[in-house]
């Protein structure tokens, strides 16, 4: 069981969305992670041979899937962010329509259904009309459809998106059960998302793989340090301008910050537009320096450092 993609590249008139990638996957869950545009979508859908790549391949067991063509579409789950269901059909109706689309044998389609319907949790909700299940509901019900044939590759393009933190652990769990004896690939902006279930994680950006590996090898390969600092809340913002914070919160008098910084913090302050003087300055930092205390990596660390941006860089806010 082995998926790989090798120099996968794809252009869309001057705009490259996916560029030069490479990786191999076998049994497990590996977690796509990036901000909406890193071209996580576009990969998905070359991986489902809905978009030809421009250069590149990827194979299955070493065949080339697009050659493969049929033959690789049956092994395939997949289950796009924004997947479609005619509202008035029942959970139990929408599942063996879409089995009968993908070729099921009607008494394997109902046994299949009911299996299905029994592991995403939707036992109770079965005769309800999907246009009356919550957003939480509706994606179990996508992942059933994406499970009817029993996929080896199972592909989920933001399966938690719009989901509250109750689904989103619940899909977690359900995601890990699924992984057993297939390769199933996560997409997400969310870093809890697949932190401690993918055995694997691609953080793209711009179409490429920055980083990869386990969440404890990508937290070690921090090229930054992790500071926490308490300021004055007027001091606030010129950190906020000269650093990455991944967290500002409100404590008496103050503000605590969590800053990204090879060096221990310190921010030269503004008064009215007039800078102090050299000597103030360094005072004023070499006090900062002190305060500020050494925290261990997380990996929303990590995301925070390719993707995010000081306030000052830009119109985002930290």
């Amino acid at each position: 069981m082995e998926l790989k993609i090798t120099d996968l590249t794809k252009q869309f008139k001057d705009v490259t969305a996916v560029d030069g990638v490479s990786c191999t996957m076998t049994g497990g869950v590996y977690g796509l992670l990036g901000v909406n545009g890193a071209g996580k979508t576009t990969l998905m859908r070359m991986l489902c041979t809905l978009n030809t790549p421009t250069s590149g391949q990827i194979t299955w067991d070493g065949q080339d899937i697009f050659s493969m063509a049929e033959a690789y579409r049956r092994i395939l789950g997949y289950l796009p962010q924004d997947f479609g269901y005619y509202p008035d059909f029942t959970v139990e109706d929408y599942l063996l329509y879409i089995a009968s689309i993908k070729g099921l044998r009607p008494v394997v389609a109902k046994r299949r259904a009911a299996e299905l319907i029994r592991q995403v949790g939707l036992s109770k909700a079965s005769g309800r009309k999907m246009k009356k299940l919550s957003g939480g509901m509706k994606r179990r019900a996508g992942i059933a459809q994406a499970m009817l044939n029993d996929p080896q590759i199972l592909i989920l393009d933001e399966p938690t998106a719009g989901l509250d933190p109750t689904e989103r652990i619940r899909f977690r769990n359900l995601i890990s059960e699924l992984s057993e004896e297939r390769i199933v690939l996560l997409s997400t902006h969310i870093v809890s998302d697949v932190e401690y279930i993918a055995k694997e994680i691609l953080l793209m950006k711009d179409g490429r793989f920055v980083c990869r590996g386990t969440a404890d090898e990508m937290i070690a390969s921090m090229p930054e340090k992790v500071w926490s600092l308490t300021v004055p809340k007027k001091e606030a913002e010129a950190y906020l301008r000269r650093y990455k914070v991944s967290n500002v919160k409100a404590v008496p008098n103050g503000a605590e910050l969590r800053i990204l910084s090879a060096e221990p913090p310190a921010a030269a302050r503004s008064d009215a537009g007039r800078g102090p003087a050299p000597a103030e300055i360094r005072s004023w930092q070499a006090v900062r320096q002190q305060e500020a205390q050494l925290q261990e990596a997380t990996l929303e660390d990590v995301f925070l450092y390719h993707f995010g941006e000081r306030s000052g860089d830009g119109n985002g806010e930290v």
